[in-house]
């Protein structure tokens, strides 16, 4: 991964936080890792955990931000959150998978957007 990319991505999660935060979300983790994946933001809102995967880009080119979370990365994703909720006992909690799609990340105001239930969790992990 490029400098570039890697900057790009460190900007689109703050943008992502700030959002987050504006719109009422509590940050309880950021990049939290696991030998089976990694979870870009682990939030509360309002009583639901959401395991929010932040995509970000400066070109429209090849789609949007959310279009490039194929299925094997939910299914990491799907892998982590599941670790994060047997870890912290929280198998009573309501949980969701949240995207925030960051367009022209390194633009004065980039555009960016909350998708809620952005995906399921795997059948093979219910």
């Amino acid at each position: 991964m490029t400098f570039d990319r890697i900057s790009s991505g460190r900007k689109g999660e703050e943008e992502a936080v700030f959002y987050l935060r504006k719109n009422g979300y509590k940050i309880i983790e950021r990049n939290y890792r696991t030998k089976l994946g990694e979870i870009d933001i682990i939030a509360d809102y309002k009583g639901c955990i959401c395991f929010v995967e932040v995509r970000a880009k400066n070109s429209p080119a090849f789609g949007s931000p959310e279009e490039t979370i194929l299925k094997k990365k939910q299914l990491r994703v799907s892998k982590a959150a599941l670790a994060y909720i047997k870890k912290f006992k929280l198998e009573d909690k309501s949980c969701r998978f949240d995207v925030v799609s960051v367009e022209g990340v390194d633009r004065p105001r980039p555009e960016v957007r909350l998708i809620k239930n952005a995906f399921e969790l795997d059948d093979r992990w219910r």
